[in-house]
């Protein structure tokens, strides 16, 4: 079950606190015991949903949310890699870390973290796309519709290695 009342605090708590979409924006979160899988470590999948609420908020507070509704825009997941190193486990409280780092001509690329003290327990690299009933909308368009330059920082090198191998994956898979 999606967590509405989590999304909900997501949108609500500091929505009048604006940042800049390259500012990292750190939530707080609990990993309450339906977060957790048969091993007693928060649920991979629950993981991913949680990152979702941590691209919510600072999507919302970077006034993106506004640019896409202004224009009957939309954003979708277009790719992603994820990485596992430290368990969290019930009731251990972490921090989420998400930023923007930056787009291409067709992707956003944002990336988030969980941390328990000063230890990464997990990392992941969102490729996002906005859409509209005509395609894929080019990231300039939106930087334009949030009053921000279309130029994007260049993207860390690691990124462009993902992108470049992303390009090189085979699709439809070969299974």
């Amino acid at each position: 079950m999606y967590p509405i009342i989590r999304l909900a605090k997501a949108i609500l708590l500091d929505r009048n606190t604006p940042i800049d979409i390259f500012q990292p924006l750190v939530t707080r979160h609990i990993a309450w015991p339906w977060d957790i899988d048969p091993w007693m470590d928060l649920n991979n999948g629950r993981t991913l949903t949680l990152f979702d609420l941590g691209r919510v908020a600072q999507m919302h507070r970077a006034g993106l949310f506004r640019a896409l509704r202004a224009n009957r825009w939309g954003i979708v997941v277009a790719g992603n890699t994820t990485r596992y190193r430290r368990r969290i486990t019930m009731w251990q409280r972490f921090e989420m870390r998400t930023r923007c780092i930056g787009w291409d001509q067709r992707f956003l690329y944002l990336e988030q973290a969980m941390f328990r003290g000063g230890d990464c327990c997990n990392h992941i690299l969102i490729r996002a796309a906005v859409t509209s009933p005509k395609g894929i909308v080019p990231p300039a368009d939106l930087c334009r519709a949030m009053g921000l330059p279309p130029e994007s920082p260049p993207l860390p090198q690691w990124v462009q290695d993902w992108i470049r191998a992303e390009n090189e994956r085979p699709w439809p898979p070969q299974l």
